[in-house]
């Protein structure tokens, strides 16, 4: 795919998760400090939804069963989440946010 607007600027509020659906694939975008990070929104231990997790700086942890990631490399942090997460690349063109799937 190539990149595509899912956002803007104004929907996602400094240290916000919302999620975005692109070619029917959830999406969870964060703003931390100003930077736009997209990942998976589904976590890859069980199936729930990280827009519902607990953003602390640069990690997220699920609802579900408390696992932690980082959202700037999907590396999972503490278990028992063990498989990181789908990245994927932001850009920013004027208030438009968009990734690249």
């Amino acid at each position: 795919m190539a990149w595509q607007k899912v956002a803007t600027q104004g929907d996602v509020g400094d240290g916000a998760v919302i999620q975005v659906t692109v070619g029917g694939r959830q999406i969870a975008l964060y703003r931390v400090g100003g930077e736009i990070f997209a990942t998976d929104n589904i976590c890859t231990h069980a199936f729930a939804c990280l827009h519902e997790g607990y953003l602390d700086g640069h990690t997220i942890e699920c609802p579900l069963h408390q696992g932690v990631f980082d959202i700037r490399t999907g590396e999972p942090l503490e278990g028992p989440v063990d498989e990181p997460l789908p990245i994927f690349p932001v850009r920013t063109e004027g208030d438009d946010i968009l990734i690249d799937i």
